[in-house]
């Protein structure tokens, strides 16, 4: 807990809003943004005594007088404030680990990785809520941990979702159960490059002991390798070869048995029985029958915004996945669909490259581009021989894919980029695409 003390908050997104209401009311708290227009929100976090101060220059309103910084997880590692604070030797934590000192005692899942993150956390939750346990949903899935801490009782078990970007800057936090689904090369542009990227990710069991246990893909040679001398108990999944849980005669078997038949789960796809049998693992240590698991998995059809079925319309079917916010998800998207494909892509230029999409779009016969990567990706296109129509925006996109396409086509939002050039997150881009489907 963090009393009396005065704290610096960089950053008004939903962690940053969030830390700071838990924090006020044992310290001194100063939030700044460089952009706000929400005057309900700053009205509010005034009324609790918190000091809001929207300028581009934050770095002239910070000093050395301050405790701590506590950094939004997105605002880069070389933000002038973080390296001020780190002249002073003044800590730069996140929202995550400002909550983890708030907490009593409870068992901690801790689910990070390139891609997956979001379903095995959805489907860990999900299964322990309908086994009956004392459960919460919290972290990079879009619930700040701090907003929860009132909630939060003893000896309940807490599944969070963990961001490379909130890695980087824990310290004390440890979890109990610690979830690696793959690596794989993204947000360089934060990281700077992927070696850099993986260290971060490895985080994640920092502070691990003997006793804690690392769910880990035996099949991604990275995690594997990575984390093969960690000092903790190891279970191994894999939809490829022999391991703790895998795939047998069609069917997820655990500890030699048949837990769920394929055919018996709504999801499908191997990367959707990965992040599965990640979840059954999670499922197991606290003793959730058979019975709870194949009842979820035969309800759940999938997270928002993850190739997320929108509407059929004049017989297109149009489907949303902007949660793809790199080439891996896209390509995952794309091995779903075995129509003809209109692929929307964009968004905030990372200067990654596309190249890896290129084995995955036999099926795509059209690609529509927006945002700040629409030249590139206009290039890639061409590069492949798919025709290719630029747009600026979102919406302008999803009218042109609509007015290209013809009866059985499937119009794909599967952006491969970050969203924040035109939107706060992927979810509000996701959002406007139903919205702009549902009045075509």
């Amino acid at each position: 807990m963090i009393k009396n003390k005065k704290i610096f908050v960089l950053g008004m997104g939903r962690s940053g809003v969030s830390v700071a209401k838990l924090l006020s009311k044992d310290n001194h708290v100063l939030i700044t943004d460089m952009k706000n227009d929400n005057l309900e929100e700053i009205r509010m976090l005034e009324n609790m005594g918190i000091n809001v101060i929207i300028t581009k220059d934050q770095v002239e309103i910070f000093d050395d007088t301050y405790d701590y910084v506590v950094k939004n997880p997105g605002i880069k590692l070389d933000h002038p404030v973080v390296l001020e604070a780190q002249k002073h030797k003044i800590p730069v934590i996140t929202e995550l680990e400002v909550a983890y000192m708030y907490l009593p005692k409870v068992k901690i899942i801790g689910i990070t990785g390139s891609n997956g993150k979001t379903t095995t956390t959805t489907i860990a939750y999900e299964m322990l809520k309908a086994a009956s346990k004392p459960v919460h949903l919290a972290g990079n899935i879009g619930i700040p941990l701090c907003n929860m801490i009132d909630e939060i009782k003893k000896d309940d078990i807490l599944v969070v979702e963990i961001s490379s970007h909130q890695l980087a800057n824990l310290d004390k936090f440890k979890c109990d159960i610690n979830v690696l689904t793959n690596l794989s090369e993204v947000h360089l542009d934060h990281f700077g490059n992927y070696e850099n990227y993986k260290n971060t990710k490895m985080k994640i069991f920092k502070n691990i002991q003997k006793d804690d246990l690392a769910i880990l893909n035996k099949s991604d040679q990275e995690v594997y390798n990575r984390t093969k001398n960690l000092n903790c108990k190891k279970l191994y999944f894999s939809s490829q070869e022999k391991a703790d849980i895998c795939i047998e005669n069609q069917a997820i078997v655990f500890d030699k048995k048949p837990i769920v038949e394929l055919s018996d789960i709504r999801v499908k796809g191997s990367h959707n029985y990965e992040n599965i049998m990640a979840a059954i693992l999670i499922a197991k240590q606290f003793d959730v029958s058979n019975t709870v698991i194949k009842e979820v998995l035969g309800n759940f059809a999938g997270v928002k915004h993850r190739n997320e079925f929108v509407k059929k319309l004049n017989g297109r079917e149009f489907y949303n996945d902007s949660k793809a916010t790199n080439v891996k998800s896209t390509i995952t998207a794309l091995k779903s669909f075995d129509t003809d494909v209109i692929l929307i892509m964009g968004g905030l230029d990372r200067k990654h490259s596309f190249d890896e999409l290129k084995p995955y779009l036999s099926h795509t016969k059209h690609i529509v581009c927006y945002g700040e990567t629409k030249q590139r990706i206009e290039k890639f296109a061409k590069e492949c021989n798919i025709d290719v129509t630029v747009t600026d925006t979102l919406e302008e996109a999803t009218k042109a894919a609509y007015n290209l396409s013809k009866e059985n086509d499937t119009i794909l939002l599967s952006p491969a980029c970050a969203s924040w050039d035109q939107f706060k997150d992927f979810e509000q881009r996701g959002d406007e695409f139903k919205k702009v489907v549902e009045e075509l």
